[in-house]
């Protein structure tokens, strides 16, 4: 027997175990990995010499209706990443409206500051400055009560 028609045949004895619940040298999962470990051959070997033997394998698995474990996971997954991303959507919207009201703030303090030190500089004004409130020496700071 060829090197390639005895490895085709332990891939179909595979594909056999594994459709029946009946893997020994694989963890049973309805992927090419799991058969190619079944079958004691490298994947390449299904997806480059025998991708015939991968498609009838697909086959039969989508002919059966499971949906595999991996699909499972996966639709999991997608559904998480949806609800993330929805997530995400939403704070980006509030952080941008957040960001053009603090603009407007901003740009309101900076009017109503530069109106008072216009007020506070005007000799006949009615207001006057606070004294500045004392700072520590570089490198130490006031003792906390």
């Amino acid at each position: 027997m060829s090197p390639a028609s005895d490895e085709r045949r332990r891939i179909r004895e595979a594909m056999s175990r594994i459709l029946n619940g009946t893997a020994e040298q694989s963890n049973g999962a309805l992927t090419i990995v799991a058969l190619a470990a079944e079958a004691g051959v490298p994947r390449n070997a299904l997806t480059q010499r025998h991708p015939d033997l991968k498609n009838e394998f697909y086959a039969q698995v989508s002919a059966r209706g499971e949906i595999t474990d991996a699909e499972k996971r996966l639709r999991k997954k997608i559904v998480k990443l949806k609800e993330l991303r929805a997530a995400d959507q939403n704070e980006l919207a509030q952080l941008r409206d957040d960001v053009e009201i603090l603009a407007r703030v901003v740009n309101q303090l900076t009017l109503e500051n530069r109106q008072l030190r216009l007020q506070v500089a005007a000799p006949e004004s009615a207001l006057r400055s606070l004294p500045s409130q004392p700072r520590p020496p570089a490198g130490r700071s006031w003792p906390v009560g």
